[in-house]
This record gives structure tokens, sequence and C-alpha cells, in this order.
């Protein structure tokens, strides 16, 4: 499948009030057509809703009629952020774990002589 077609059809969705359901947001964005998937992410820590997610609709003409209908829209007191996903950036420098080596000022540090 093509990617760009994938993504055309795939939505970022901010704003959301924090007590919203997944099932919330695919109700709301139904109204504009049909709902293939929606998330909401959550932090990985607490569990909570980190106030965005994503919407896939079935193809670019549903998705166009989301981003018209709920841009904007308030939501729980919030506006709603609504346009088209952008690919996720590549990470650089592999994992996100340790610190490299560094000691807590950020300089390397030396390998000590052995103390006898």
């Amino acid at each position: 499948m093509d990617q760009q077609s994938v993504q055309g059809n795939k939505l970022y969705v901010g704003g959301i009030p924090y007590r919203s359901t997944e099932d919330d947001m695919k109700k709301a964005f139904e109204e504009a057509g049909t709902v293939v998937s929606a998330s909401i992410i959550s932090d990985r820590m607490t569990g909570r809703s980190r106030g965005f997610g994503f919407v896939e609709m079935t193809n670019d003409a549903e998705a166009a009629a989301a981003i018209a209908a709920l841009h904007g829209k308030d939501s729980g007191g919030r506006p709603l952020t609504v346009n088209e996903a952008r690919p996720r950036p590549e990470r650089q420098g592999g994992s996100r774990g340790g610190g490299g080596g560094d000691d807590y000022r950020g300089h390397a540090r030396q390998p000590r002589e052995p103390r006898w």
C-alpha cells in the first residue's frame, strides 16, 4: 500500500479533553465519515491521557471533511486541532537510555587507575 495514501487518511487530533475516551473520539469523527481507528495517546508512567491522539478515516475525502468539521471546534472547553498526521521523524542516536558515559556535568568519564 502507498505510504502517502495511508498518511492522507490519518489525522492528528490535539486538544482532546483528558476525560475523553477513544469511543467518544470515534463518535465525534463518525459525523464526517467512517472511522477505521481512533486512539488517544497516554503517558507511559501514569497511564493518563496526554490530550492528543490519531484518527484514521476510510479515505482522503472523509479525512478532509473531518478536518473541515472539527478543526477549532470546542470540546470540553478546549479547541480541537485536527490536521493531517505527519510521519514520525527518525530518532537520532538509537536508544534513549543512559547518558553515554558522561558524568553529571556532561564531561566524559576518564578511566581511573586502580587503588592498590
